[in-house]
């Protein structure tokens, strides 16, 4: 029996040595494939590709007032495009166009629109007329007041309705209408502003998280269908940023301001057509996807947003 087995041991050894070997190769080299690629984008970035040059004169930037939005409307503003402001208040798209047109002396127009509204398009489109318009940043969004179970959403079928038309309307609608001129002149960028909520089911979140995947889903179609015509599609899904729509009032290293997220994201456009736009977000996106198992990602989410819930209740009971 024991000259039996070591026959076999003999007859296996070399395959398995090699076997070993391609595998070690193998890893070897990927990992330094990984390592060059993140080196090109998260250290020397493609930030010359966003650009009036390479993709057109004007940006248009959807949630235009606050936050990611905002932030995107000065950096592509610094970058010399001419910017259309596109969001609720004019009041607010005033202030915002005013500065711009003063630190960057760039052109701008705005758009005052409600995106919980579905008949807003027509004005838009004529506001956006005969512009060359070289990048759409589809970045309004709304989300939850707090953490709630579906059924004890309040007011939940109005909720269902703002946050699609909010959420995924306008990403599909304002594509529709800038994407045929880019397509006639073989160039410009779409980056639609989804979240890492939109990478794995968030429960108490789920219509966010659900419309937010949807964006990313979308984003990664058109960008199949029209990367071969000179486009690109981007799809940016940032983790917590210092905005007043995550209720963080203060940046970290992992949670940074608008202004330094929307700066590395940028760098990313052309390298990346999913990316989490800033590299402490990247790490964070590749330890959640590839090394949590779902269902434990999924109970850590559900605790946080229980806490969350609880903490939200008790003041509204306390106030």
């Amino acid at each position: 029996m024991s000259s039996s087995v070591e026959v076999v041991l003999r007859a296996v050894e070399t395959p398995l040595f090699w076997l070993g070997a391609a595998t070690a190769a193998w890893l070897s080299l990927y990992s330094v494939c990984r390592l060059l690629s993140g080196i090109r984008v998260w250290v020397l970035g493609n930030g010359r590709t966003v650009s009036p040059a390479k993709l057109g004169k004007w940006a248009v930037v959807t949630g235009a007032t606050d936050g990611i939005g905002k932030a995107y409307a000065e950096e592509l503003a610094r970058r010399g495009f001419a910017v259309v402001l596109i969001s609720r208040t004019q009041e607010k798209l005033d202030d915002v166009s005013k500065a711009i047109e003063s630190k960057y002396g760039v052109e701008t127009k705005t758009i005052a629109a409600d995106f919980s509204a579905v008949d807003i398009y027509p004005k838009i489109q004529e506001g956006i007329a005969g512009l060359e318009i070289g990048v759409l940043v589809n970045n309004v969004g709304v989300s939850y007041s707090y953490p709630e179970f579906f059924l004890e959403i309040p007011n939940l079928d109005n909720v269902i309705d703002t946050m699609i038309n909010i959420n995924i309307t306008s990403v599909c609608q304002m594509t529709r209408l800038v994407l045929p001129q880019m397509a006639e002149r073989k160039r410009g960028a779409i980056l639609n502003i989804s979240s890492a909520s939109g990478m794995y089911p968030c429960p108490l979140l789920s219509v966010y998280s659900a419309s937010k995947a949807f964006v990313d889903f979308f984003s990664r179609g058109l960008q199949a269908e029209y990367s071969s015509r000179g486009i690109i599609i981007q799809s940016v899904l940032p983790f917590f940023v210092a905005t007043k729509l995550s209720k963080i009032r203060r940046a970290t290293l992992d949670k940074p301001t608008p202004e330094r997220y929307v700066a590395a994201a940028l760098n990313t456009v052309g390298l990346q057509a999913q990316t989490n736009g800033y590299f402490p977000h990247a790490i964070i996106g590749w330890l959640t996807t590839a090394l949590v198992p779902a269902k434990l990602a999924s109970s850590h989410f559900m605790k946080m947003a229980l806490s969350q819930r609880a903490r939200y209740l008790k003041k509204q009971k306390l106030g």
